[in-house]
């Protein structure tokens, strides 16, 4: 089958092409699918350069997120047929013609989703579920920081809070452009920070009433730390999902974590198990995914796509990706 691959296997951006690749051998409880197309997340790009090692017995191939039609199934699968139109998540292989997953991370695709948008959905939507919903626990009249708010889980994440009944989500991001486009968007942030010009724990403080926030989803660590404990309020829950700027903090007053009764959750969704993955899929699909549509679309929550690329077009995608231009997800079409 035709794959995406890395030189050496690993390497920059100049290291990926469209190659030749052994088609994958179904196991037990799992179905192959013919992709038709794949989201990027950065995790791909720790990957590609050798910084992100695949979980055990995943596909050495990138890509966690898809959208296609199923080809065969292994015995044992009930709930699926050859031809069934579903996306899902993967522990890799998804940059590739053909994925053999797990059918229980598999969800059939509504009718009124492309196939694009359905491919932007599994992997930042389900970790945005786990952040707000799960592990944060927000609920209505709550004050929610999310940072990196541009990023597909970004997007996800101010989405939920809103749906959930949160007083003010505040985002933050880097630009003007994205801060307003994040700010018009149907159930988008209340409010706005450019954490490069401004001190976002003063700006939610002053948000907030001097409340503080009880919600924050961080993707950043290091540089955020300090602001993220001084922004929450007592009682506050703050999930990590990523360390973009550093993971050592040198100095860390641990009376502020006692005192303020705060709550810290650290989570990589694809280190879980196939277990734990499947149960979230599954509440996610009972709770949430009937409130997913694309842009166009009428349902509270949507999907955005900043940009679709043919994957003869790869290395494009990931400097673009890289260059952290997007507001909303990045998608591969598999030509």
């Amino acid at each position: 089958m035709r794959a995406i691959l890395v030189k050496d296997g690993k390497g920059p951006i100049e290291n990926l092409y469209l190659g030749e690749a052994p088609e994958p051998v179904l196991r037990p409880g799992q179905v192959m699918v013919k992709i038709k197309a794949f989201g990027l997340n950065r995790m791909d790009i720790l990957q590609r350069e050798g910084r992100y090692p695949v979980p055990p017995g995943a596909s050495e191939i990138l890509g966690v997120e898809f959208s296609g039609t199923i080809t065969a199934l292994s015995e044992g699968v009930p709930d699926f047929k050859v031809g069934d139109a579903v996306f899902g998540l993967a522990g890799g292989g998804a940059y590739a013609e053909y994925i053999a997953v797990e059918s229980s991370l598999l969800l059939p695709k509504p009718p009124h989703l492309s196939w694009i948008e359905a491919a932007s959905i599994p992997e930042v939507f389900l970790t945005a579920y786990q952040a707000i919903v799960m592990y944060c626990e927000t609920k209505k009249d709550e004050h929610v920081l999310i940072h990196a708010a541009a990023s597909g889980v970004g997007i996800a994440a101010i989405q939920l809070a809103r749906t959930r009944g949160a007083r003010t989500v505040t985002a933050t991001a880097s630009t003007k452009e994205k801060l307003d486009w994040l700010l018009s968007m149907p159930n988008g942030a209340t409010h706005a920070v450019n954490y490069k010009a401004q001190d976002f724990a003063e700006e939610t403080k002053k948000i907030t009433e001097g409340h503080g926030v009880d919600a924050v989803v961080d993707f950043v660590g290091q540089s955020h730390w300090k602001k993220n404990i001084d922004a929450l309020a007592r009682d506050g829950r703050m999930t990590m999902l990523a360390m973009l700027s550093g993971s050592v903090v040198q100095e860390v007053n641990l009376a502020d974590l006692l005192y303020k009764r705060l709550r810290i959750q650290g989570s990589t969704l694809r280190s879980r198990t196939v277990e734990y993955q499947a149960d979230l899929v599954s509440r996610f699909s009972k709770e949430i995914l009937q409130n997913i549509t694309g842009p166009n679309g009428k349902g509270p929550i949507k999907s955005y796509i900043h940009k679709v690329y043919s994957w003869t077009k790869i290395q494009e995608a990931h400097r673009d990706m890289e260059a952290n231009v997007n507001i909303g997800k990045l998608i591969v079409e598999i030509d």
